[in-house]
């Protein structure tokens, strides 16, 4: 017996459930002390970010220019930042809740300094910041109160590092001792300053305590031991200096306790120069063993630059103890070594993080614990150009897997993203721009085609079972074109489970206008072996097109194979895939061509239960092809540029299209129209996916922006429907009062209800129930308006002022309109009638609220007394023009009076006296 399915719903309704935007575009970065909120440079503005789960949290604003430097206090109250327009603006984040609405600052000092700040650094209290600018000027500031302190001229050029000398450990220094603060500049020497006395502070003259010389070049790092005995610095020269601060430390000791001594203290003494092979970025120390301060014994310090890994070394014997991060291959461009060197490391002690960010705008966070990648957070997508769901099993000894979001950018990294966390992984492997990108049938394995001519096929590391370090690495490599490759499809035919040969066979189409067949049976996770990419064999290559392929796709039974060029036709061949004794062979058959775009078709899709096609087109077309005869079964048209991408869902009941207008369209196939639209681009949309469940679309454009949409046609369903019962049920109640003759209930239902044919009926009704004692005991002539009125609350005023407004432009509504409006204006107070209007406003600014919308961009709403006046506006003009035509009316009808008048009293008199008269005559005649 057949058990009965039932046929799916159309979707129809779709929410912005998620989406992924620019992280960090670049500049200066700054961390909370417990590691959990980062803040980044989005364009002019800062972005506050959860690093646990990816969600921006809060958004701040700029004043146009860019931010030049960027720092969080210790106590993370304040978050401080210098922009181009060299202000300096201070944020208050203490209490700050998460928020669309733009932040703005607490304290904002225009012109901080003479040039721009490139470092800033507070001191462990967050009482003192220190700034240093372009013109060699550095300057101290009381946070709080917004003033400098100090003022320390005689930089040899650009301040480079900054770091204050405040020791931390009391069993080593007192507290009460001198605050210093430590300078590099591009002169390549390192000052010191004495805050608290001595020749640096402001009576001095602003001198330095001590010069330091060894760096050859500019130093970009300096750092300060938690004992205040050790100086640690790293420079452009490729070294690093270890310094001891024990002499200066030991004389301000003494000169404590002897206030009237003259004697000056001696200098720091260069302990160590360490040679690390690499243009040092940032240093600073990670850890000392308590037991040990005042030796380097147990001292380690960290330091990243040109080779784009975190190196920990020990400060006793100079070696490295461990690193986070893959060294920069040799083999790579120097541009992409460029890319991925480090341009600053942050360290988080309380949350035992330590964190490095790359030229290439992504933000990587190690564990200190288990030194490997904790998260990896990706600043900026650049375009997007394609976009695949994966499934990547959590461990090698579970069966369990979770969604994947596979991404193709205008780079040759690919991006890998856990819908959920948003941690990100990169995917080096490709010496140019990654084009295009396909998943297996059971979306463990992932391939893709790039423009430096080959095509890889990657795979989920299972060396490790910890679930935060997960990562794909490349385990095969397919070359043999002879320009870049721009599509890609994989078998579609699932694996036996426990299989050795989980793949098949993978079509490459290729701007030299061919399709190459690979033979992949012998890819596999347990035969692939760490760094040897195993190559693939070309089973056949296959003349296709007269112009570039855009889009290849295989049927779901593995017997057909479409293609998409520009030169207007898509064909579909037939693969003859053949397993022999001696390995596989392949080859492809031209069975038809798809014939009626105008414009170069950029994708085709395969249905997965009909035996139909389709093609999306420059043509701003979308056309479903037959496969038995291929002809043109239906046309959707609806987008107003070039289709970009198509694919079906929904048991093939549906079409999702997205287009260079920057919109992705639901259709119904059935009846041939768009049944959603759904808009969150700015440009074109290059990448479309499709959850295996069909609960997700993700879209991905030239705009950098990803987005997910979620199923919500049920929920939307079932809210329709309450709203339709909750209506019936208020009508019924509507029914009950007009019959009962209560108005009064009646008219706040239907106001309530939003009805003003209803309401205007049911004044009508009201007014005509006058009566001459109505006129004496009421103030409006209607004693039944008075109790209305005045029952009314301030919402449903505003909301009957409305409706006021509306029939008060026509003549034969303007008496009801006038009479209710002479109500209001006698039975309530000006001032009643304007915080009804203020009233109303909050509640249209809560209604309209979009909670994934920025309040920002969106038009702002008028305010109750900007409202109140529109409506006075709008009624005083219709109310002058019906004054006026009642005047006219009324002189009129004295016209009529007296014509009326004359009539009985005049003309008819006249006649008779005529006629009389004639008699008269008649018979004196006689």
């Amino acid at each position: 017996m057949a058990i009965p399915t039932q046929k799916p719903k159309l979707k129809t309704s779709f929410k912005k459930a998620r989406t992924i935007g620019p992280l960090y575009t670049g500049g200066p970065l700054a961390i909370t002390p417990d590691g959990l909120k980062l803040a980044t440079c989005v364009a002019e503005e800062i972005v506050l970010t959860n690093t646990a789960t990816g969600v921006e949290l809060n958004r701040f604003a700029g004043d146009t220019e860019s931010i030049t430097s960027l720092c969080v206090t210790a106590s993370a109250k304040y978050l401080i930042a210098f922009t181009g327009s060299l202000s300096l603006r201070i944020y208050d984040i203490q209490s700050l809740e998460p928020s669309k609405k733009k932040i703005q600052p607490t304290r904002t000092i225009a012109r901080a300094h003479e040039a721009p700040v490139h470092v800033c650094t507070t001191d462990p209290t967050s009482t003192l910041l220190a700034s240093g600018s372009a013109d060699g000027v550095v300057k101290v500031w009381d946070i709080a109160h917004g003033y400098v302190t100090h003022v320390f001229k005689g930089h040899g050029g650009v301040v480079s590092a900054l770091s204050f000398n405040y020791p931390q450990n009391p069993g080593s220094v007192s507290q009460a001792g001198p605050i210093r603060l430590v300078t590099a500049s591009v002169d390549s020497r390192i000052r010191i300053f004495n805050l608290t006395n001595g020749a640096s502070t402001s009576a001095g003259g602003g001198k330095p305590e001590a010069v330091l010389d060894g760096h050859v070049s500019v130093p970009r790092g300096l750092d300060v031991s938690p004992d205040g005995k050790w100086l640690v610095s790293g420079g452009r020269d490729s070294v690093v200096m270890l310094w001891d601060l024990q002499p200066m430390t030991d004389s301000a000791n003494k000169l404590s306790k002897k206030p009237k001594s003259k004697s000056t203290a001696p200098p720091p003494q260069l302990v160590k120069t360490i040679p690390v092979l690499e243009r040092v970025e940032s240093v600073g120390f990670l850890f000392q063993d308590p037991g040990s301060c005042g030796t380097t014994d147990g001292l380690q310090f960290y330091l990243g630059g040109q080779k784009g890994r975190i190196s920990v070394r020990n400060a006793s014997d100079e070696a490295e103890a461990y690193s986070f991060g893959d060294k920069v291959a040799q083999a790579q461009t120097e541009e992409q070594e460029e890319q991925r060197q480090i341009l600053d490391v942050l360290y988080v002690p309380e949350a035992q993080t330590i964190i490095s960010v790359h030229a290439d705008q992504n933000i990587t966070l190690y564990s200190l614990e288990t030194h490997a990648v904790s998260k990896q957070l990706i600043g900026y997508n650049d375009e997007i150009v394609d976009a695949t769901f994966i499934r990547s099993h959590s461990s090698p000894s579970s069966s369990t897997s979770t969604d994947l979001l596979a991404l193709a950018t205008n780079s040759s990294l690919i991006r890998i993203y856990s819908p959920e966390s948003l941690d990100g992984r990169l995917l080096e492997g490709h010496s140019d721009i990654v084009l295009a990108l396909a998943s297996s049938a059971d979306g463990v394995y992932l391939a893709s085609g790039s423009k430096d001519k080959s095509a890889r096929i990657w795979a989920p590391n299972t060396e490790t079972s910890d679930t935060s370090s997960w990562s794909y690495s490349p385990i095969a490599v397919c070359e043999g074109h002879a320009e870049s490759i721009g599509a890609i499809a994989m078998s579609r035919t699932k694996p036996e489970p426990g299989s050795k040969n989980p793949l098949r066979f993978m079509f490459t189409g290729s701007q030299d206008r061919t399709i190459k067949m690979w033979d992949l049976s012998a890819v596999s996770q347990e035969t692939f072996t760490a760094g040897q990419e195993l190559r693939c064999k070309s089973l056949t290559t296959q003349k296709a097109h007269e112009k570039d392929i855009n889009s290849l796709d295989v049927s779901p039974n593995d017997k057909l194979l479409a293609s998409g060029s520009q030169d207007r036709t898509a064909k579909i061949y037939a693969i003859d895939y053949t397993p022999t004794s001696g390995g596989v062979k392949g080859e492809l058959r031209h069975l038809g061509t798809l014939k009626g775009h105008k414009r170069g078709v950029w994708s085709v899709r395969f249905c997965r239960t009909n035996r139909v096609i389709a093609t999306g087109s420059g043509d701003k077309t979308v056309k479903i092809w037959s496969l038995d005869d291929y002809s043109c079964l239906k046309t959707f048209e609806g987008h107003t540029n070039s289709v970009l991408r198509v694919d079906f869902f929904n048991a093939g009941m549906q079409l999702i299209t997205t287009a260079s207008d920057g919109l992705v369209k639901v259709w119904s196939i059935h009846e041939e129209e768009c049944k959603a639209t759904l808009d969150n681009h700015e440009d074109k949309i290059w990448a479309l996916a499709v959850s295996s469940d069909d609960r997700t679309i993700v879209s991905g454009g030239a705009d950098s922006m990803v987005t997910f949409w979620e199923d919500c046609t049920q929920k939307t369903e079932v809210e329709k429907e309450s709203q339709r019962a909750a209506l019936v049920l208020k009508d019924q109640e509507f029914q009950n009062y007009v019959s009962l003759g209560d108005y009064k209930r009646a008219i706040l239902l239907a106001l309530s209800l939003r009805q003003p044919g209803r309401l205007l009926s049911l004044f009508r009704t009201v007014v005509s129930t006058r009566s001459e004692s109505d006129s004496n005991e009421s103030e409006s002539g209607v004693k039944l308006l008075d109790q209305i009125i005045k029952s009314l609350d301030g919402t449903d005023v505003v909301k009957l002022l409305t409706y006021v407004r509306d029939w008060n432009t026509q003549a034969k509504t303007s008496a009801i309109a006038q009479t209710i409006l002479y109500a209001i204006v006698k039975l309530r107070s000006a001032e009643s009638v304007v915080q009804s209007f203020k009233d109303s406003n909050v509640e249209k600014r809560i209604e309209a609220a979009d909670p994934d919308e920025d309040p920002e961009s969106s038009k702002p709403v008028t305010n109750g007394e900007t409202a109140l006046k529109e409506m006075v506006e709008a009624l005083i003009p219709y109310s002058e023009r019906h004054m006026s035509r009642m005047d006219r009316l009324l002189q009129e009808s004295y016209v009529v009076d007296y014509i009326l008048g004359e009539m009985d009293n005049g003309m008819f008199d006249a006649d008779f006296s005529d006629d009389e008269d004639d008699g008269m005559e008649v018979d004196d005649v006689q």
